[in-house]
């Protein structure tokens, strides 16, 4: 469980005062989101973060170079305590960034083309190529060399102009007496560039020395051109979001007494009816009220084929209607829709940080100061070893530029944003980081057995009243009895009692016994339906259907009964066996999960007759213990407790409200998109078609974002590594260490949107 929420939940008090009910609530926490730009690393990610924990009253302050997104978690203690989002915004500019709306950074976002942003470079690379083009003609012995005041005229532009926003960066981070990318940028190409003027200015007449205003304005150059194709791979991470977004359109055709009539779509309300047209998307979520068709829901779910929808179905916004003209009643609007909690999803786990990434804030934390040391040494290594003053400052420059920890901060981002996009695209959302990044870790899962690993539309295959019992008249109590109930059982009974033209009857005083049963009033009778085990323990004799009982259990049918609480004690009436049918390719996708080496349980409340027969024709093996039967709702989470006990990884999958606390107790809690909202909010994972096979391909996803994560730090890792000793023993120039530092954020982004390609 999230301490964060179990916390908020110890903290709200009801307090009933004259009958009405008032709500307290002390240091309720709520989420900001901020836009955050000028970032450029991931100390630069460490710096914004302390910022905004130094406000009070905020208790958690998380930022995604990847996305430019601050969310801060802060908590009202009074109304004079408020830290309001002017004051983190302020705190933030404090920083020395610049806080953005995140509707206007979505936006801007949204509104880049592919060249958006490239001009700085475009000048860059125009007054930086004749710098260059000395150094390639003396390969063919051509002497290009400009004189030096050309270089200066040519190389200054770039390094105050161009190379204005490091000079910004840096001095905000070294006031807060920290480092990031930009101060090295700038020290570094500062360094080459003064060094240059002074050997310009100290030259003899006539003299043309050395100068190395080329390897400054490259670098810089270079820098900016990292940064941009950085910006557009960052854009390509975010298109899962922005095709999200793209599925809501602005308006619907409202029926109102008067006809039809185009209005935006936020003003639809709840009951609203509304017209969609042939070929129209479906702009809010509704029940179906006049005509058929086929929608198309495959940007929501995955599902490739159009489903069949009548009277009475489900709609959901976004999906595309087929070719009949259909009038829906609205059930959700705004942020209650189905598409907007996908969404919401979907940008809460791109805005989490996965544990692996807290260990490398650690790390960028302290890698700027320690890399200048590092530059520092070098300069005085060489100066002690007898090199000249200006060599043994380009030494020192090549480590300073090459040692920016960009790929740091942008490798474990962008492998979550990638592979939280991609597996929404097929119907998998991963609510936040830590699923992702725990589920490829899972040694068991565990099924809840109705709705999960069968339809979850049970029929009522048989009923034996008990001797000197009217067949009908008992089918009739048991019908009443589960009329206000919407359990799938229930639905059964009442449909078997309508397929015979059965009257039900006025049920009062009606009770639910948690996991077991209902009591209820039928006309002066007092009923009692439920479990065979609960009403034995009531005093109800089972050997009525001693001749029964077996085979049906036998059949792998789920038994209950009706019974009536009489002065001589609890009589039975009738029993009742109920068949379900596996889900289309469970036992297909049992297969698959039992190839990748992982352990299956099936938990069920049915008895183990009934539980073992449907586990045989699921493939899974109850002789060796992976059927846990007659499981009570409120004991699925010690099943699950046990299960974690062993010392393995567990994941629990399934859809319905008495799943939840086993969802949230497991490990990685995956629900069915078909299931409950409650199941879907307690589970780290929703699977949004409700197949069984969509339990491999999440933990597939997992593998993949991970390995990405562990290849991007690796790559980032290995490249400071190798490159820091190869600068400061000199064998690469400040120009070489420019491109490698920028191809090393490039490398990683460009790794990272490998799992774009990804499919179940």
């Amino acid at each position: 469980m999230d301490p964060l929420n179990s916390s908020v939940k110890a903290d709200r008090s009801i307090v009933e005062i004259t009958g009405h009910a008032m709500t307290q609530i002390k240091n309720q926490p709520h989420t900001v989101d901020i836009g955050v730009g000028g970032m450029t690393c991931a100390s630069c990610v460490a710096r914004v973060e302390k910022a905004l924990l130094k406000v009070p009253g905020v208790r958690l302050a998380t930022v995604n170079l990847a996305t430019e997104m601050a969310r801060i978690e802060v908590t009202t203690v009074d109304t004079t305590a408020v830290p309001t989002e002017a004051r983190l915004r302020r705190a933030i500019r404090d920083a020395g960034y610049e806080p953005r709306v995140k509707q206007a950074a979505e936006d801007e976002a949204n509104a880049h083309s592919a060249w958006t942003g490239f001009a700085p470079v475009a000048w860059g690379l125009a007054l930086s190529t004749p710098l260059v083009l000395p150094m390639l003609g003396s390969l063919w012995e051509q002497h290009w060399m400009l004189p030096a005041w050309a270089q200066f005229a040519l190389a200054t532009p770039v390094q105050f102009i161009l190379g204005a926003r490091f000079y910004k960066a840096g001095w905000h981070a070294l006031k807060a007496l920290t480092g990031n990318m930009d101060l090295l940028v700038s020290l570094g190409t500062t360094a080459g560039w003064m060094l240059s003027v002074w050997l310009w200015w100290s030259a003899p007449d006539g003299a043309m020395p050395h100068l190395y205003f080329e390897g400054s304005a490259v670098v810089i150059t270079l820098v900016l051109l990292g940064k941009w194709l950085e910006s557009r791979a960052k854009r390509q991470t975010t298109e899962a979001i922005r095709a999200l977004h793209a599925l809501r359109p602005d308006h619907a055709h409202w029926l109102s007494q008067e006809g039809e009539a185009d209005v935006p779509v936020d003003e639809i309300r709840v009951g609203d009816l509304i017209v969609v047209r042939p070929g129209e998307r479906l702009p809010l979520d509704g029940d179906l009220q006049e005509g058929a068709t086929q929608v198309d829901e495959s940007m929501l779910t995955g599902e490739p084929l159009p489903v069949n929808k009548s009277a009475g179905a489900r709609l959901t916004g976004g999906s595309i209607n087929g070719e009949g003209r259909v009038v829906m009643r609205v059930t959700a609007v705004g942020h209650e829709t189905v598409l907007s909690h996908i969404i919401r999803l979907v940008e809460d786990a791109q805005a989490a940080k996965a544990p692996i990434q807290r260990l490398v804030d650690k790390v960028a934390e302290v890698f700027v100061p320690v890399v200048l040391l590092l530059a520092l040494l070098t300069w005085v290594g060489w100066l002690w070893a007898g090199a000249h003053f200006e060599t043994a400052l380009i030494h020192a420059v090549a480590v300073l530029v090459i040692a920016c920890p960009c790929a740091l901060g942008l490798a474990t981002p962008v492998a979550i944003m990638a592979g939280t996009g991609v597996a929404a695209k097929h119907g998998i959302l991963i609510k936040d980081a830590q699923a992702l990044e725990m589920a490829h870790r899972v040694q068991t899962v565990a099924f809840d057995k109705t709705g999960t690993l069968t339809v979850g539309q049970p029929r009522l295959n048989a009923h034996v009243p008990a001797p000197g019992q009217n067949e009908k008249q008992t089918l009739a109590w048991a019908a009443s009895v589960q009329s206000g109930s919407e359990h799938p059982l229930a639905l059964a009974v009442t449909a078997a009692a309508k397929a015979q033209g059965l009257d039900l009857e006025t049920v009062l005083n009606m009770r639910a016994v948690p996991g077991k049963g209902v009591q209820a009033s039928v006309g002066g009778r007092q009923l009692l339906l439920g479990s065979l085990p609960w009403l034995q323990q009531e005093g109800m004799d089972a050997q009525l259907w001693a001749a029964d009982l077996p085979a049906l259990q036998a059949q792998g049918a789920s038994v209950s009964a009706l019974a009536e609480r009489t002065p001589q004690g609890v009589q039975g009436l009738l029993l009742m066996a109920f068949g379900d049918e596996p889900k289309p390719g469970a036992a297909q996708a049992l297969a698959d999960l039992r190839a990748r080496g992982l352990k299956l349980v099936m938990i069920s409340g049915d008895n183990r007759s009934a539980a073992e027969a449907m586990a045989r024709r699921l493939g899974l093996r109850p002789e060796n213990g992976e059927v846990l039967a007659e499981v009570l709702p409120g004991d699925k989470v010690a099943a699950v407790q046990q299960l974690r006990s062993e010392g393995r990884v567990v994941a629990m999958v399934g859809d319905g409200v008495n799943d939840a606390p086993a969802l949230a107790a497991a490990d990685v809690g995956m629900a069915m998109g078909n299931g409950t909202d409650v199941a879907m909010h307690a589970a780290g994972i929703t699977l949004m078609r409700g197949e069984v096979a969509l339990v491999a391909a999440a933990l597939d996803i997992s593998a993949r974002s991970v390995a990405k994560i562990r290849q991007n730090l690796f790559w980032a890792f290995a490249y400071n590594v190798a490159g820091i000793p190869l600068a400061a023993l000199g064998y690469l120039n400040p120009m070489v260490a420019g491109a490698a530092m920028a191809l090393s954020s490039v490398s990683v982004m460009a790794n990272a949107l490998l799992l774009k390609r990804w499919k179940p």
